[in-house]
């Protein structure tokens, strides 16, 4: 199965399946999939992206940055769950001495602390077997998606290297995200040296740093344990079958 779902304009649209759990099973591909904004879409991208099935679409950005931007075709069930309370403040908050990765950790820890109402959300609606396949998309598929993802695929119990290294795959789109966002500010530079980057570190600090996901979900998301059991009843399949 191929992993990566190449596009014209979508430069981190994968599916998430694939992977095999600590208990000997496999999620389920075809059922969800992790992406960077679908307003890209159009012409041929659009074509092939009605050929995947999706009926859910979970839009993690800002209201500001769908008015600004556009959001994903109509025909999909669409969710928006702004999970981004905290607007990143580079220049103050970036350090070169602590590098990327911690600075990235650290926002992913304020989305889990700020978005707790629609991370919750998110979950109760990928858990539900007949909104499938879905698509979870921020900007550009790495840092807020990158969180949500990362703690569906710990409920599952995938093992934590197996979802650092998921995370971490978005930096083969990082040349493509500098080159887009190059084009829409010629001349200038990238914003800051973390710019499209998705370090392993920052995930791994992240995750360990959080402890256990599935008590963070049923104490700090308070979601509901039978949640848990009908994502992993979903999404999650004997390798054999």
């Amino acid at each position: 199965m191929i992993r990566h779902i190449e596009f014209a304009r979508l430069h981190n649209f994968r599916d998430v399946g694939g992977y095999a759990t600590e208990d000997g099973r496999e999620v389920r591909w075809r059922r969800l999939y992790r992406s960077g904004s679908l307003h890209w879409l159009a012409d041929d991208d659009l074509d092939r992206f009605h050929t995947l099935g999706v009926r859910t679409v979970i839009d993690l950005r800002h209201p500001e940055e769908i008015e600004r931007r556009g959001r994903a075709p109509h025909g999909p069930r669409y969710h928006n769950l702004a999970v981004e309370h905290r607007l990143w403040n580079v220049q103050e908050d970036y350090h070169p001495d602590a590098g990327v990765a911690r600075f990235l950790a650290d926002r992913y820890h304020e989305v889990a602390h700020d978005g707790k109402a629609e991370l919750r959300s998110a979950l109760e609606v990928i858990a539900e077997a007949d909104n499938a396949p879905v698509v979870i998309h921020c900007a550009v598929g790495k840092d807020r998606t990158g969180v949500l993802t990362a703690l569906i695929l710990r409920l599952l119990s995938v093992a934590e290297d197996d979802v650092i290294a998921d995370y971490a795959l978005t930096g083969l789109a990082t040349p493509r995200m500098i080159a887009s966002w190059q084009e829409e500010h010629p001349g200038e530079p990238v914003p800051w040296p973390g710019f499209g980057q998705a370090p392993a570190e920052a995930m791994r600090l992240f995750l360990t740093e959080l402890g256990s996901v599935r008590d963070y979900c049923l104490r700090t998301l308070e979601l509901d344990k039978e949640v848990i059991q009908t994502l992993q009843d979903h999404l999650l399949k004997n390798p054999n079958i």
